[in-house]
């Protein structure tokens, strides 16, 4: 396969995907402060609800790894794209919590055989040389959803309701299924129990893998379970659910959209070069300590209040963080895949983030609850990431002092990790 037809592969996974998260997203914004609207009867609820989908990925992660070695990426690919569809839709005519949780756990079923399939894609289809760049643009390509999703459900959920949008969005998210019928898809196949034995040199994961998949748990806890599931509850808690900005009078949903958009609008730009730069001379690791220490300094600094333009200014940084230290992340685990076990390898690091994301909702609607629970939960937060920084500063030093011949062969093997 040539190296341009694995990267149109690569860019068209990541586009199908973003379609298909534009509901997800959207309910990020919109269940923290319309809860009683969606026929919910506790807040607390709407952490269990961002939760759900990712427990049920728990489970169900293994058994999609085991299905994509029997079937091809696209078979597996327009199942994600139909349940997507089906589950966007029908957020917007679900009025109770069971109904929530259902649609939640298809939702968790859907984004399994995405992530783990478009992993997959990025270690097959990315030569070493480019696989940081690759990686960038397929998380930044997908998280566009994110964008359109936030950013339109803010907007246009207090105009029109909750059922109108959704079902817009769930008939957009099926746009995926003629790009995945067309010629473009109808050779090459991603399949586990060929990739695991094209790939395999041990039977064990290394001290590096074990880091990562602490490293995806975190990550995800504390960006995606954290900081985007509360940031909506944040900003009123600080400024009201509406307040002047500008001579303009908006919403806190609205302004949250607004904040998260523009990490959505970069990624596409921001996640390819910091993948590009990662893959130069110095390596990912510098580049990778540099961001954990970054964020560790400044993720406490938004639970405090400041005039809004500065509070904003803080909020923008940690947005910015988190597409450096999400895209390393990735790229370091999509590296070390190449190597070791790719799918097995994975389909844990896709757990670790699922149990990491799926924890921070649960946690964070639990700690806000009590007082001062926003400051409790965000310097929790920088504090972890000063810890991982640590973690990874052992591993880079621990690798300086190897014997010249270890060294050689991990960067025969992982070129540009170190």
């Amino acid at each position: 396969m040539s190296a341009n037809n694995g990267e149109r592969k690569i860019l068209l996974i990541s586009w199908i995907t973003g379609l298909s998260l534009l509901g997800d997203s959207m309910l990020y914004i919109i269940l923290p402060i319309y809860w009683r609207e969606t026929g919910l009867e506790s807040i607390w609820q709407v952490g269990i609800l961002l939760s759900i989908n990712r427990f049920v990925r728990l489970p169900v992660n293994p058994i999609v790894g085991w299905i994509y070695g029997r079937i091809s990426l696209r078979t597996g690919l327009l199942f994600a794209v139909c349940l997507a569809g089906i589950t966007t839709i029908g957020y917007g005519f679900a009025n109770s919590m069971g109904v929530w949780v259902l649609l939640r756990g298809m939702w968790g079923i859907a984004w399994s055989f995405f992530r783990i399939g478009g992993l997959s894609a990025v270690v097959l289809y990315s030569p070493t040389s480019s696989r940081g760049k690759l990686m960038g643009r397929y998380n930044g390509i997908y998280r566009v959803g994110n964008l359109i999703g936030m950013l339109g459900g803010g907007l246009l959920v207090p105009i029109f309701g909750i059922t109108s949008i959704s079902i817009g969005f769930g008939v957009i998210s099926l746009l995926g299924l003629p790009i995945l019928l067309s010629e473009l898809f109808i050779t090459g196949k991603i399949q586990a129990r060929k990739t695991n034995h094209r790939l395999s040199e041990k039977e064990g994961f290394h001290a590096q893998q074990l880091s990562i998949i602490i490293s995806g748990f975190f990550i995800t806890l504390l960006i995606q379970g954290i900081f985007i599931s509360t940031f909506s509850q944040l900003i009123q808690s600080q400024y009201g659910a509406t307040f002047s900005l500008f001579g303009w009078i908006i919403s806190a949903s609205l302004f949250s959209g607004g904040l998260q958009a523009l990490r959505w609008g970069w990624e596409p730009f921001l996640g390819s070069l910091v993948g590009s730069w990662s893959d130069g001379r110095y390596g990912r690791m510098p580049l990778y300590i540099g961001s954990l220490v970054g964020m560790g300094a400044v993720f406490s600094i938004v639970a405090h209040s400041f005039p809004l333009y500065i509070w904003s200014g803080f909020a923008v940084l940690i947005m910015i963080g988190s597409t450096f230290v999400i895209t390393l992340t990735d790229a370091v685990a999509a590296d070390s895949s190449k190597t070791n076990r790719a799918v097995p390898f994975l389909t844990i690091y896709s757990m670790a983030q699922d149990i990491g994301a799926a924890c921070g909702p649960f946690i964070s609607y639990l700690l806000l609850t009590a007082e001062n629970g926003f400051y409790y939960l965000y310097t929790g937060g920088s504090i972890a990431f000063l810890l991982l920084s640590l973690l990874w500063i052992h591993h880079y030093i621990s690798s300086s002092h190897e014997p010249d011949r270890v060294r050689r062969n991990k960067r025969s093997r992982w070129k540009n990790t170190f």
